[in-house]
């Protein structure tokens, strides 16, 4: 019994391991983007207290690392023609599972397929293939169900850039991802990214980001 549940609970740290290999984001942008754009240069908009946030400069660094690779330049002062905003938060939820616990037929333990142990001396033979005495005849059967608790994040994130002069939006996207990891400096690389994929894009349609992580999901 201790190695059924061994193997249902590796199973189940397998699946979740590979959704943790990636942050899938949400992401819907809305744009009137120019067909041509020749000055690119952009400031931050940004309220006093936020420049003196470490958080929030840091995350200003992704975005202007984003924009730089798009062909912006960012230039202070008041010759830039662009003005790039960002906001951020997170929240989270609790998630209560109950899942069945089911015992592999085609698990060969070392009294045979099935449950370790389950077969005694003799039950080979005949019998084995019948399933009047084979319980596991018909494939898998449930023999328990376990239940646990863990937590899941939305990491949420908008980027909007207007014109320096008027106020004209040309760019709003908005970014959201759920998964366990609630440290949002953790994700934040990975939604910046997700923003400015195929930038500016078809405004209005809503796709999903998926992005490999490199260090942690």
């Amino acid at each position: 019994m201790k190695r059924i549940i061994s193997l249902c609970l590796a199973s189940l740290l397998l699946l979740l391991g590979g959704c943790a290999t990636v942050v899938s984001s949400n992401v819907t942008a809305f744009n009137e983007w120019p067909a041509d754009l020749p000055n690119k240069s952009f400031v931050f908009e940004h309220s006093e207290a936020q420049n003196n946030d470490l958080e929030y400069r840091n995350y200003e660094g992704l975005v202007r690392t984003e924009l730089q690779r798009l062909g912006f330049v960012q230039q202070d002062g008041g010759a830039a023609q662009l003005k790039v905003a960002l906001k951020y938060d997170i929240s989270a939820r609790d998630v209560h599972v109950v899942e069945p616990v089911v015992a592999d037929p085609m698990w060969y333990g070392p009294y045979g397929w099935g449950r370790p142990g389950f077969y005694g001396p003799g039950f080979y033979g005949p019998r084995f293939n019948d399933p009047f005495y084979n319980p596991f005849w018909y494939g898998p059967q449930v023999i328990g169900q376990r239940e646990y608790d863990f937590q899941l994040f939305l990491r949420r994130l908008n980027v909007t850039i207007t014109r320096a002069a008027g106020g004209q939006k040309l760019y709003d996207v908005s970014v959201s991802s759920e998964g366990k990891i609630g440290s949002l400096p953790a994700v934040m690389p990975y939604l910046v990214r997700s923003a400015f994929t195929d930038f500016p894009g078809k405004s209005g349609v809503p796709h999903v980001v998926k992005l490999k992580v490199e260090d942690q999901q």
